[in-house]
């Protein structure tokens, strides 16, 4: 196989099939995609997608200097404000219809993250102040309004009463918290952080890796826990593989942009630890298994957490001794990605997932409400950083 060319795979693959899904008539970018590549353009736009594509199209500009990314990028920006801000009583929709009206109007804490960190990375690049005016909003907001004393809840209604967190709960649990909802504030507030320098947000970094570190992390199983409980109990036997992985150099880069203080070497032995520990439960050679629940194997193989075994591995190896096994698995990684997740159709991106035959499974939409350029594009701009 030729060497992966981060770039290349974004200029001919990643970047034009989200280009071709703007909404030119409603705003936006249209909901899905199919698996037949049939685009639905009356489906409802989720402000997660559409968040993650105003940080892919904004990081990309940063990257490629290409005016048509920042043109892109001001068109997810105009649906946030514009389509899933709520003016009246603060916050994200969770969900608009095509045409921009409000669909599901609850208040997540995960999505509003999201949000936060899509408008930091436009406001780096495009300067707009009121990018970064309501970055900031949100960030109060879900500091004010989404906190107890135990740490960062995650559903509410449109008025910010606790509600029921289907959209981030599974294995037959209701989390009132959870790590993935936290992992993701980290990971806005460290973006929101690094074009601010807003002391607040300094702050509440300093809490979340606290957090992260006290209630989160299971030092005995060498893993971060999922699903908690309001008082942050573990209620799942639940190893995340992917999620660690990917927990372990979002870490490591959050404590980068904090500098020096207190306990960060714990906090960095702890990224160490849950890095190697997911790549030694998780890791099939060549690709990273989903999780395991109560010991029992998850063989299901999906593209995110490919993209993020990626970035981890490589965070492992130049962090923390160059051990040569971490490299060495990440290029094997990537050229499994590109065998079998790139879609080789003209105008298609990535598979979501694969069977155990390594066939992209049919029924799986590859632009969809959680399926978006987020994790892939992530992984080419940090290997062009290498």
């Amino acid at each position: 196989m030729k060497k992966f060319d981060p770039r290349e795979h974004l200029l001919k693959v990643i970047i034009p099939f989200w280009h071709n899904l703007k909404d030119e008539k409603y705003g936006g970018f249209y909901g899905q995609t199919d698996f037949g590549l049939n685009v639905h353009k009356d489906y409802d736009k989720g402000c997660i997608l559409n968040s993650r594509i105003l940080w892919f199209f904004s990081t990309a500009y940063k990257y490629l200097k290409d005016e048509s990314l920042l043109e892109d990028a001001g068109q997810a920006y105009s649906i946030m404000k514009n389509g899933f801000y709520d003016r009246e009583n603060g916050g994200l929709y969770w969900s608009v219809t095509f045409d921009g009206k409000p669909r599901d109007t609850a208040k997540h804490t995960y999505n509003m993250a999201f949000g936060i960190y899509g408008l930091s990375a436009y406001y780096e690049v495009s300067g707009d102040e009121s990018a970064l005016e309501l970055a900031l909003e949100l960030y109060r907001v879900i500091e004010d309004k989404c906190t107890d004393e135990y740490g960062y809840n995650d559903s509410f209604d449109i008025n910010f009463r606790e509600a029921e967190n289907e959209k981030l709960s599974e294995n037959g649990v209701e989390a009132k918290k959870t790590m993935n909802t936290l992992l993701h504030i980290m990971e806005a507030y460290t973006q929101l952080y690094k074009v601010s320098g807003n002391k607040e947000v300094y702050d509440s970094l300093i809490k979340i890796l606290n957090i992260m570190y006290d209630k989160i992390y299971n030092k005995e199983k060498k893993r971060l826990e999922v699903f908690f409980d309001r008082e942050m109990n573990t209620i799942a036997d639940i190893h995340s593989f992917g999620h660690d992985i990917e927990a372990a150099w979002l870490t490591d880069e959050c404590c980068d942009a904090l500098g020096d203080f207190p306990d960060k070497e714990k906090i960095l032995l702890m990224d160490k630890t849950i890095g190697e520990n997911a790549y030694e439960k998780g890791f099939a050679g060549e690709f990273l298994y989903k999780e395991s629940e109560k010991g029992i194997l998850n063989k299901s193989i999906e593209w995110w957490q490919q993209a993020e075994t990626v970035n981890g591995l490589i965070d492992l190896y130049k962090r923390f001794g160059k051990n040569e096994k971490y490299l060495e698995s990440a290029e094997k990684t990537l050229e499994f990605i590109d065998n079998y997740f790139v879609d080789k159709r003209e105008g298609s991106e990535w598979f979501w997932e694969l069977d155990g035959d390594f066939k992209p499974v049919p029924d799986k939409p590859v632009a969809d409400f959680w399926k978006c350029p987020y994790h892939n594009s992530r992984m080419c701009f940090k290997l062009m950083d290498d």
